[in-house]
Order: structure tokens, then sequence, then C-alpha cells
């Protein structure tokens, strides 16, 4: 971990230190981060999508009676775990079009 943490920051160095090169260098280290952080949102939402889906299955199997309830708050929680991911779009697209570090 502290390997990572040296790392970043060496990057962060890097980026900062440049007057002519900084501006490209902030530019791709936007993009960099915003298909990193992209992609483990999406990666999250989808674990947490398969495990809700999961759990509604297992408990319609359990008891038939609740499966339209179940289905309910499944799609509830869904609609949930989506806007998650939804959010990390909007904060990638801020980081490549309109840039507060430059």
């Amino acid at each position: 971990m502290k390997k990572i943490l040296l790392f970043f920051a060496v990057l962060a160095g890097v980026a900062f230190a440049g007057e002519e090169g900084g501006k490209a260098m902030i530019q791709a280290y936007s993009v960099v981060g915003a298909v990193v952080g992209l992609g483990l949102a999406a990666l999250g939402g989808a674990i947490g999508m398969g495990h809700t889906a999961a759990a509604t299955i297992a408990g319609t199997a359990r008891n038939p009676g609740l499966g339209g309830k179940l289905m309910g708050t499944m799609f509830i929680a869904l609609a949930m775990i989506e806007a998650q991911v939804i959010y990390a779009l909007v904060l990638a697209l801020i980081a490549l079009f309109a840039n507060p570090f430059l």
C-alpha cells in the first residue's frame, strides 16, 4: 500500500512540476483517473447488483408468496446501486471536460 501511495505522490509531483508540460500531464492523469474510477464504480455496482438479485431469488425460492414484494424491493435497491455508478460517471465527465485543476 505504501508503494502505491508513493507512486501516486511521484505522479502528482511530475504532473505539477513543469509549467509547459504540466497542463498536458494533468489532462492525461485526469483521463486515467476517470477511467479507473469509473471502472471501479462499475465493478462495485455489478457486484452489488449480483448480490441483490441472488438474495431476491433465494428469498423467493424460500417463500414464493413474497415474490412480488421482494421483486419491488429489489428494483428499488437496483436503482440505488445504479445511481451510485451514475454519480461516478458524472464525476468522471467533470474530470474530463470541465477539469477544475486546469
